[in-house]
């Protein structure tokens, strides 16, 4: 099998979210067989809702400084699976992919057979057996990894990590997780695990409240972010720089809302013993594409995958600071299973125009529906991201273009504008 052939059977599994069927017994069958791969790793289990993919990339560029061959675990991709699983930074190759595929896809064949399991793993479950067997065999020192869906019942849950940490928990997947934070917070609070140290973000109070609960119930050292003040903040349009508690941090990620993962992961770094120059140096490394990633400075064209209403507070945040008074050119398209009317009503008014489309995914939402749930007075349908690109091309070097709504759309974008690999 080629890589190739390879992403087209994960793909034929189904959307990841769509068809997701959450609980461990599958994936532990499968990483039983497989040796227990997990067992030889050193672990940050990383949950939340918005924030933990940076989180994620921070942490692991922090332990890459410190001189630990770090794996890191995320998703989704940009542009390829590959980008899923890393090494110090890099997404792995394609038959070293093709290679952890063909091995775990065999294993689950196996199973089948035996009756062992009822079907084949999920694409997420399928990823995640493969990322296990490949930071192993790569015998990685430090492993970061990005929980998919929740956490409780999610496929990355079979490990015992040496710390967890919990970033911002906000709506989403409600359908999965509960309707309301209480709920959600208590399927991402199913990480914390007796004998594990924690670090949780600043978190809204219903939110707070179980992840506290849970973790006295275990008994559980926790960092918390709240209890460090932020001092000397300075925030700029492409970063932010400040001081916690002896660390002078400089985060290269843009966005207010930043500043919360950036406290988070130096405190995980801390709690790992990564000294505080190191800290500071793994931190001003970070990168995390299709983020508030300025990718054209005439036009000026941003890329944001804002796809929740946390998502889209933060990006609101973010042009309400640094763009006032500039006229705002916004691309969007989404998902149909998301809080479209809500993200709307929070990005749509800050926008001179907007110009609905549809990134290419099957469950992408019809630009023609998204026009009819906004009375937006400067509202344009494009059939496609190339078709908006090219309706903003002729922009006034004054405005800027934000394209937003979906990861999928900011991938596109990224590939149709030239943006450096992920």
């Amino acid at each position: 099998m080629n890589y190739p052939d390879s992403v087209h059977f994960l793909y034929a599994l189904g959307n990841e979210i769509k068809t997701v069927k959450l609980g461990l017994e599958r994936i532990r069958t499968v990483l039983e067989a497989l040796g227990r791969p997990q067992d030889r790793l050193r672990i940050v289990h990383v949950a939340g809702t918005n924030g933990k993919g940076s989180t994620c990339a921070m942490i692991a560029s922090g332990l890459r400084a410190a001189g630990f061959k770090t794996g890191l675990f995320t998703s989704p991709h940009l542009a390829e699976p590959t980008e899923r699983i890393r090494i110090d930074g890099r997404p792995i190759g394609a038959a070293e992919f093709t290679r952890a595929f063909e091995r775990v896809h065999a294993c689950v064949e196996r199973l089948i057979a035996d009756g062992a399991i009822d079907m084949h793993t999920t694409y997420f479950e399928t990823v995640t057996a493969m990322a296990m067997l490949v930071f192993a065999e790569a015998r990685t020192q430090r492993v970061v990894l990005e929980v998919g869906l929740g956490g409780r019942l999610d496929a990355t849950n079979v490990v015992t990590p040496e710390l967890c940490v919990i970033t911002p928990i906000d709506y989403d997947h409600e359908v999965f997780l509960g309707r309301s934070l209480e709920a959600i917070a208590g399927e991402k609070a199913g990480i914390l695990k007796p004998g594990v140290p924690a670090v949780f973000a600043r978190q809204r109070p219903e939110a707070e409240r179980v992840l506290e609960t849970r973790a006295k119930e275990l008994g559980i050292e926790v960092e918390r972010a709240g209890e460090w003040q932020v001092r000397d903040l300075e925030l700029g349009a492409r970063g932010s720089r400040f001081t916690l508690g002896r660390l002078h941090i400089e985060c290269p990620l843009a966005g207010e809302h930043q500043v919360e993962n950036a406290c988070v992961a130096a405190l995980a770094l801390s709690f790992l013993c990564v000294n505080a120059a190191t800290i500071e140096a793994g931190i001003a490394q970070a990168r995390w594409p299709g983020r508030l990633e300025l990718v054209s400075r005439k036009p000026e064209i941003i890329l944001d995958g804002a796809h929740n209403p946390a998502g889209a507070r933060a990006l609101a945040a973010y042009i309400d600071r640094f763009y006032a008074g500039r006229r705002i050119r916004l691309i969007f398209g989404t998902m149909r299973d998301k809080a479209i009317e809500e993200i709307g009503g929070i990005l749509f008014p800050r926008a001179w125009q907007v110009i609905v489309t549809a990134p290419k995914q099957a469950r992408a939402l019809a630009p023609e529906t998204l026009r009819e749930l906004t009375d937006h007075a400067n509202l344009q349908v494009a059939e496609t991201l190339e078709g908006a690109l090219q309706m903003v091309r002729d922009a006034a070097q004054e405005d800027a273009i934000f394209v937003t709504g979906s990861l999928f759309l900011v991938a596109e974008a990224r590939a149709l504008l030239g943006a450096a690999a992920a």
